[in-house]
């Protein structure tokens, strides 16, 4: 995919929940090429904010309330193309648990030595260093 025609489709809006030392992770039911644990993350609809769209796609896919603290960065996603934003949230209130049974097979709360087990490849450095100091 070129970079054009990812500036084309709608970006996809990341969010990166920690809470109490862990970070939240989410399976997707149909993997993304080599993405299979990833950050709950969804399309940023017409007229919405990035991080708007990260605040909205972790209620609907983990039940989770959660506030937006900032932008950490955005990128074109080296696996699959797709323009890409994260956004540090905190959480606000709920369990996180798969409320979109369609598109989440599990999610799970990763201390920071766990992250390589479920993102071998390694996290975007702008995520990678808040995590860094978000969780240590």
């Amino acid at each position: 995919m070129t970079q054009q025609s990812a500036e084309e489709r709608p970006g996809i809006a990341a969010a990166i929940v920690v809470h109490k030392g862990r970070v939240l992770m989410v399976r997707r039911r149909v993997s993304e090429g080599q993405l299979s644990w990833q950050f709950p993350a969804g399309e940023v609809e017409p007229g919405e904010s990035r991080e708007g769209a990260a605040v909205r796609e972790t209620q609907e896919e983990t039940g989770l309330t959660v506030s937006a603290v900032k932008l950490l960065g955005d990128r074109i996603h080296p696996k699959t193309g797709r323009r890409m934003s994260y956004t540090a949230c905190d959480v606000v209130s709920g369990t996180a648990y798969v409320a979109d049974t369609e598109e989440l097979a599990e999610l799970a709360w990763v201390t920071h030595g766990e992250i390589v087990q479920y993102v071998p490849y390694g996290l975007f450095e702008p995520v990678q260093v808040y995590l860094d100091s978000a969780l240590l």
